[in-house]
């Protein structure tokens, strides 16, 4: 059984991983940051970027996965996956600007309203479903 939204999501991740990545990496060469931040507070803040995106989207993937395979909604696991990447886009830009923002804040509080979202979908399916 293939899991076609986790499978796209995933893949989208994985590439979202990437970019941040290369975000740090950008400043680590332009500032010779070889380990750390180099008390580089942009290097500093694409750090914590790329860190806080790693912390919390494999919650995001197993139970987008797991809700998946179990016949979740399909359109609202859609709806639910594509607001979950977008608020990953935009934390990083939050993160370089002065807190704070929207973006930061928007893209924080998205991602905890999805994870809890997804968390609370997951225990209905299993204690409120019929069996």
């Amino acid at each position: 059984m293939t899991l076609p939204i986790t499978l796209t999501m995933a893949a989208a991740a994985t590439l979202l991983n990437v970019w941040l990545a290369f975000r740090c990496a950008q400043v680590r060469i332009k500032g010779k940051v070889d380990i750390g931040d180099g008390s580089h507070p942009l290097m500093l803040a694409r750090m914590r970027a790329h860190a806080n995106f790693v912390e919390y989207t494999p919650f995001f993937l197993i139970l987008l996965g797991l809700i998946e395979y179990a016949r979740g909604p399909m359109q609202w696991l859609w709806i639910v996956a594509i607001v979950y990447l977008v608020a990953r886009v935009a934390h990083p830009f939050g993160m370089e600007r002065p807190a704070p923002n929207p973006f930061r804040a928007g893209g924080a509080l998205v991602t905890w309203a999805v994870l809890i979202g997804l968390s609370g979908y997951a225990i209905a399916l299993v204690y409120l479903s019929p069996r």
